[in-house]
């Protein structure tokens, strides 16, 4: 808890704040409870302007099981969490004693926690619009010569081999046998089929 004088270190506003963009090390697994206390201590704190952003980069990945999509959230840097903050006054030391968070990345014992470089910044940040632009990631590559069934579509419940990847437009050229002599090359998404 905070006494009087320390919140008043903290709504000086004579001074301009600089905010930088740190990395805190979290408990594996942990990363959304971690910026949910942040959240929270920011907001019981009225620490707003020293803290004022808390980011876990995702990304929607995607199985196909038992014929069904299905689609979940993975973080794109497990056991991190970055912030957007000015460590002044006691920010370090708050953010260090959250629950599940280890450290600041690249601090040393006793020494200052280390700021992001602009280029890296700039290049996770890309990297997180990028994830939003995108709809999905298959998360179970696809080979030349593999068998796979075909779950959508006209040839639905049909089986054949991988004949060729085309992992931009995120499509297969897939042989199949119809009426069991017959070679067709057929076109597919990556969505249309599953791995036997």
């Amino acid at each position: 808890m905070m006494s009087e004088i320390e919140k008043n270190e903290f709504t000086n506003k004579d001074e301009a704040i600089v905010t930088k963009w740190y990395v805190l090390r979290a408990i594996g697994g942990k990363e959304k409870k971690v910026k949910e206390y942040i959240e929270n201590e920011v907001s019981r704190l009225k620490l707003q302007s020293y803290i004022t952003q808390v980011i876990i980069p995702t990304e929607k990945v995607y199985q196909i099981r038992n014929g069904r999509k299905i689609s979940t959230e993975r973080n794109f840097f497990p056991g991190y969490v970055i912030i957007e903050a000015a460590l002044v006054g006691e920010i370090p030391h708050i953010l260090r004693n959250i629950s599940n968070v280890i450290g600041f990345l690249g601090e040393t014992k006793g020494g200052a926690p280390v700021a992001m470089r602009q280029s890296e910044v700039n290049r996770i940040l890309g990297a997180v619009d990028e994830l939003a632009e995108v709809d999905e990631v298959n998360t179970a590559p696809f080979f030349v010569g593999e068998n796979v069934k075909v779950i959508s579509g006209v040839f639905s419940n049909f089986t054949g081999t991988i004949e060729e990847i085309n992992n931009e437009k995120k499509k297969l050229k897939v042989i199949v046998k119809i009426f069991g002599k017959r070679q067709t090359p057929l076109e597919l998404s990556f969505m249309h089929v599953e791995k036997i």
